[in-house]
């Protein structure tokens, strides 16, 4: 890196802010140019803070994806509101992502009243993603109602993640927001996940894409064991947790058939992100109620949990 180089690098930390299913993970993913965060239709595939390390000659941005904000219905969506809060507390920026393919919802009304009643923020940028979706006539009434819902976002900015449409500009406006800095992290580095980590999202996002309706939010996994072979392929057992017997059976499927669907297209998108390799054997276990078992999610690594 050359000296005018190093005096005008910039690099911090932005906070990816939005409600669930607005498409954080998906803009991750583009912006990244490959698959680090698991990402599916279903809301709250995002379930922890996530870094994603995007470098080039002028800057380091350090993404951090979020769990969606929403109206906690147990232990555990209050503690992914808990994860979203203490990463707005050490950032530079705030991308707050709103889907402009709605109108403002109660969640983004929610975050908003968030926003503007935390204390010392810093700068927040709005993104509207899946601006692809809209005629002409409905972004120009999508942009008023959002600016209205947090007018002192310092830019907004029209975006569609799946297109990968407004991503140049985009990260030319973090880079001119960001501080002048060194870098935090290795230039080959891009993300503080380990492989075991990206792996067990990915199991998950492989079940909510097959599973329906109750089914995929009742599932925690856990990778118990992520060893390497002699000829560089990967064995991974990983254990899949739901809370009732009921829905352990459709998780199995009729003679083991949705858990080798499960497997199969788990183990397809991690070698896919690991680029070797993958042997890799599920079970399914009921753990009962535990999205609200303090002591199960703080295993899970929830470490924000409340203990009551």
């Amino acid at each position: 890196m050359t000296e005018k180089k190093e005096n005008s690098f910039r690099s911090g930390f932005v906070t990816i802010l939005g409600r669930p299913n607005v498409g954080k993970s998906t803009l991750i993913n583009a912006l990244m140019g490959q698959k680090i965060a698991a990402v599916s239709p279903k809301p709250q595939t995002t379930r922890a803070r996530q870094l994603a390390i995007l470098t080039d000659e002028e800057s380091q941005i350090i993404l951090m994806d979020t769990p969606g904000m929403h109206n906690p219905l147990h232990k555990l969506g209050r503690a992914m509101n808990a994860i979203v809060e203490e990463t707005l507390q050490d950032t530079d920026l705030i991308l707050w992502l709103v889907d402009a393919s709605q109108p403002p919802q109660s969640e983004d009304e929610l975050i908003a009243g968030f926003l503007r009643s935390a204390k010392n923020l810093p700068p927040v940028l709005l993104g509207m993603n899946k601006i692809d979706l809209l005629s002409e006539e409905e972004k120009n009434t999508r942009t008023a109602h959002f600016r209205d819902l947090y007018p002192v976002a310092v830019d907004l900015m029209l975006l569609s993640a799946r297109q990968h449409s407004g991503l140049d500009e985009l990260v030319e406006k973090i880079k001119n927001i960001l501080p002048v800095g060194a870098p935090y992290f290795p230039e080959e580095q891009i993300t503080d996940y380990q492989e075991r980590q990206i792996a067990a999202d990915l199991i998950r996002e492989a079940a909510l894409l097959f599973l329906q309706q109750e089914v995929p939010h009742a599932i925690a996994v856990r990778v118990d064991e992520f060893t390497e072979r002699e000829n560089g392929a990967a064995y991974i057992a990983a254990t899949l947790f739901v809370e009732k017997e009921s829905q352990k059976g459709i998780v199995i499927g009729s003679g083991g058939s949705m858990l080798k669907k499960i497997g199969s297209l788990a183990r397809k998108s991690i070698e896919e992100m690991s680029g070797r390799s993958v042997f890799l054997q599920l079970r399914v276990k009921v753990s009962e109620n535990w999205r609200d078992n303090a002591v199960f999610l703080r295993r899970m690594g929830y470490e924000t949990v409340e203990k009551k």
